[in-house]
């Protein structure tokens, strides 16, 4: 015989397991049942349409046999698809429809034997679908080394940009880079192209498969390559910040490790941190590679989070104490803002300081920054830290890599 008191602890476990999968099931998993009864069919259905879909809710059947409701559709004049909708809900959302337009929607209740209802049919009529009401504000301009690419994406849902580039050996043009975005403005670049006409085409998909138009652009990218390091040099000026330690010198940022010591401020100083240094001639920046310091300081310490780039084109730049916060294009002295930059977030998603092994991966390979294609062209940096990652009252950069096209 089984003692009581391991009885109570076996039941309790039973009751865990029961809870645990009733938890996960999400309401679709086959019950069986013997009761082989055609279901009713949903009734009072409403349609609240939006871009590209639309939301479907009705009454269901009285009926405690009903496992869920299904809808089926065509996207356009050939896709099929279906959705689903557990007995717990009284909405279906169908979506991906290619156009703004009338489709029609079947329904059926499911029981839980898996016998379907009579059908119902609503017609619904989505608006303008996410990708076509993106393409109209697609642009391309040539960048540095490639092309700029601009949109806008006002609902803010996840749309598909492919670029396209055309392949002198194969005569045609093929795919050369994909970007999902949901943010309202997209703006980022495709690189490593030469500084020749080319062609160049890029249209806009959603995650249905729904493709757009295609935008055909003949461009010549910007010249640009990575600054000679070789020519770099210090300029230390009376608001830099002082140096923590003879080893970590300004000039560590540019010595081609990423590993070894860096520029590091000594503690206490005033924000923001700043360096300054030279490039070795004049150059028009189209965007610099930052290297923080990993290991246990990854996304913490005195790693940069919030900060400015600041230049001049000056022979001899004087002094300005730059403040935390300026514009882009701010004017002080003989320096002007070229921008103002933030660190990303953590890819993994973890709180800084409890990072994992792919966010000290992601800081290892360098973050790259875009400097807007309207700054200056600049012989003299300076890089003013407003915040770290941690609360160490100093800061420190393991290496920085500028490209630009010379002047």
């Amino acid at each position: 015989m089984i003692p009581k008191n391991k009885l109570t602890i076996l039941f309790i476990l039973l009751i865990a397991v029961a809870m645990g999968c009733k938890k996960n099931n999400k309401g679709f998993n086959e019950v069986i049942s013997g009761d082989l009864t055609k279901p009713d069919v949903v009734s009072n259905i409403k349609v609240d349409n939006f871009n590209g879909g639309a939301n479907i809710t009705y009454d269901l059947p009285n009926s405690p046999n009903i496992l869920y409701v299904q809808a089926k559709y065509k996207i356009n004049g050939s896709t099929s698809r279906e959705a689903k909708s557990s007995y717990y809900q009284d909405t279906i959302v169908v979506n991906g429809f290619a156009e703004a337009k009338s489709y029609e929607v079947t329904l059926y209740t499911v029981s839980r034997a898996n016998v379907m209802s009579d059908p119902v049919t609503v017609t619904v009529n989505p608006t303008i679908p996410v990708y076509k009401l993106v393409r109209p504000s697609l642009n391309m301009v040539p960048d540095f080394g490639g092309v700029s690419i601009t949109a806008s994406n006002p609902t803010k849902k996840e749309v598909g940009l492919v670029f396209l580039a055309y392949n002198a050996n194969t005569r045609a043009m093929e795919i050369q880079d994909q970007f999902f975005s949901k943010l309202e403005t997209i703006d980022y670049a495709v690189r490593g192209f030469k500084a020749e006409s080319q062609d160049f085409a890029i249209y806009v998909t959603d995650k249905w498969g729904n493709v757009s138009d295609t935008l055909k652009k003949t461009l010549t990218p910007i010249f640009e390559e990575a600054l000679d390091k070789s020519k770099f040099s210090t300029l230390t000026l009376a608001s830099d910040a002082q140096l923590a330690y003879s080893d970590w010198p300004t000039t560590s940022m540019w010595d081609g490790r990423t590993d070894g010591n860096g520029w590091h401020s000594a503690d206490g100083g005033q924000l923001p941190f700043t360096v300054t240094f030279g490039v070795g001639r004049s150059y028009k920046l189209s965007r610099f590679v930052l290297y923080e310091r990993t290991g246990q300081f990854t996304y913490n310490n005195g790693n940069p989070k919030e900060f400015s780039l600041w230049g001049s084109n000056v022979a001899s730049p004087t002094d300005r104490r730059l403040p935390l916060v300026a514009a882009e294009g701010t004017v002080l002295g003989d320096w002007i803002n070229l921008g103002n930059f933030k660190f990303p977030n953590p890819p993994s998603g973890s709180s800084p300081g409890s990072t994992t092994s792919a966010d000290e991966d992601f800081v290892k390979k360098g973050v790259e920054f875009r400097v807007p294609l309207q700054a200056p062209a600049v012989r003299y940096l300076r890089v003013a830290i407003a915040s770290t990652w941690g609360t160490s009252g100093t800061a420190y950069i393991m290496e920085i890599t500028p490209f630009g096209t010379p002047l």
